[in-house]
């Protein structure tokens, strides 16, 4: 288990002597541990700095989200970072940043979704967290990734991968790049969003798996976690993270294509989940969007998956050689099969 230095456990008032420490969790962003202590729980982060760049953008936009639920939906179940001693959201010691957070008794995150009400669950919590924050100026908030979501740019990326990645690669990837490029009216939608008014900047989670709700014990949802990605952007972003990450019962990582297909009552669960809070919010032409949000999504993991093959894993880099490849492939399956929907 990776050390926590004491410095960081005093920064919070504890006694490094008299708490139990442990790994918790599947993320693999940023090491997390649970903190245990004779009368309470915690969960302590650290930030990686290589994904996020600019950790006190991070903390400044939980801090001004978490004020403004304080205020005006005190009812609202929101975890917010612990404060230290000196009154910060977070600790910077040994190079890295630290963050800590009470840990919600009674609760538990789920890596994969069993049936559709779960499905339903998270949508409902994911439309409530945007809903209550309506009133909120989303250009308050400081972009954490900037072009995150940036489909355009995304496009322009494998582009720019055709002419200066590796032309193995790209003789290897021909099927898959003429598919790409057949879909190029997806990227064409995306840039009429851009420019039309009716769509909406609000405050947006952009990381919409489901590990990044909590539930409780008899599976409802309570809250929605992991605000890192926390920015200005557009509802297609949450309802297509997840429709790309809970429609299909196999992963991104999944070989065997025969096994990529859509559930129809997963579809149906996330859209009534996520319209039952968002249905009064979204204006006429967000709604007509909708159908959209799944395949703006998955189109734009596949072009990130195979732009970073052809330039040889620089970003996610890979496990075994074709990995990249291969998500890029089971994507474009995906995406065929919400198509066909």
């Amino acid at each position: 288990m990776a050390s926590i230095p004491s410095e960081v456990i005093k920064a919070y008032g504890l006694d490094l002597q008299q708490i139990n420490a442990q790994n918790f969790g599947t993320g693999l962003i940023n090491h997390t541990w649970k903190i245990e202590t004779a009368d309470a729980a915690f969960i302590l982060q650290t930030i990686n700095q290589h994904v996020f760049p600019n950790p006190e953008a991070i903390a400044s936009n939980i801090d001004a989200v978490g004020d403004y639920l304080k205020l005006h939906k005190p009812d609202y179940f929101f975890v917010r970072p612990v404060k230290t001693l000196e009154g910060n959201s977070m600790v910077f010691i040994d190079h890295q940043y630290f963050r800590m957070f009470p840990f919600v008794n009674g609760s538990h995150a789920k890596t994969v979704l069993a049936n559709a009400n779960e499905a339903y669950e998270a949508a409902k919590q994911f439309g409530t967290f945007t809903k209550l924050l309506s009133g909120f100026d989303s250009a308050k908030l400081q972009y954490t990734l900037p072009d995150f979501h940036n489909l355009t740019l995304r496009y322009y990326q494998f582009e720019d991968a055709l002419i200066n990645g590796n032309q193995t690669r790209i003789d290897q990837a021909q099927t898959l790049i003429v598919q790409i490029k057949k879909n190029i009216n997806i990227v064409d939608t995306y840039q009429s969003i851009l420019s039309n008014p009716a769509f909406k900047l609000r405050v947006t989670h952009h990381d919409t798996k489901i590990s990044n709700v909590l539930f409780d014990e008899s599976n409802s949802g309570i809250c929605v976690i992991d605000l890192d990605t926390l920015m200005p952007g557009y509802f297609i972003s949450d309802l297509g993270d997840m429709m790309r990450t809970y429609l299909c019962p196999v992963s991104e990582e999944e070989k065997d294509f025969s096994k990529i297909e859509i559930r129809p009552s997963f579809y149906k669960a996330i859209i009534e989940g996520y319209c039952i809070e968002m249905g009064d919010e979204l204006t006429s032409d967000e709604k007509d969007a909708l159908p959209y949000a799944g395949v703006f999504m998955i189109y734009m993991q596949a072009l990130r998956f195979l732009t970073d093959f052809l330039n040889d894993d620089r970003y996610y880099g890979a496990r075994y050689p074709d990995q990249n490849f291969v998500r890029a492939g089971n994507q474009m399956v995906l995406l065929e099969k919400l198509q066909m929907l």
